[in-house]
């Protein structure tokens, strides 16, 4: 895996366990993918059900999990439904596949943040997305 990038357990559907690699993030929209799935690629306009487990870039603590909810989210995606850095990084994989995904402000919450869940104006945001279905 990308130096710059947490480190993350493989398997799918396990509770992510994130370790950071240092205290700076990586520049830019940043996505690896742990697992290769083996089901259908997900397109922009579809509705895509995933698990996510989200972070701030150092932190331990999520500030949202649907692995901890054990109920996973779907959505419209490309279509604007979710923040830019999911629009932009989950099509292209398929059903199956495990990301790590690193997304600077910009392409998260903005300038703003999200102060009530703990996410900062400069903060990178990490999300661990298990992709489990598409239509």
């Amino acid at each position: 895996m990308e130096k710059t990038m947490p480190e993350v357990n493989a398997e799918f559907g396990a509770a992510p366990v994130v370790a950071f690699p240092g205290e700076q993030p990586p520049a830019g929209l940043r996505v690896v993918e742990l697992v290769e799935g083996d089901g259908p690629v997900v397109r922009p306009g579809d509705t895509v059900t995933v698990n996510y487990h989200g972070v701030v870039w150092g932190g331990s603590t999520p500030f949202d999990s649907s692995f901890d909810r054990h109920s996973p989210a779907s959505f419209g995606i490309g279509v604007g439904q979710v923040i830019k850095g999911w629009d932009r990084t989950v099509p292209g994989h398929n059903v199956g596949s495990r990301l790590v995904v690193s997304i600077p402000p910009e392409y998260g919450y903005g300038s703003r943040g999200v102060p009530q869940a703990g996410i900062g104006g400069t903060d990178t945001l990490v999300f661990v997305i298990d992709i489990v279905s598409t239509r």
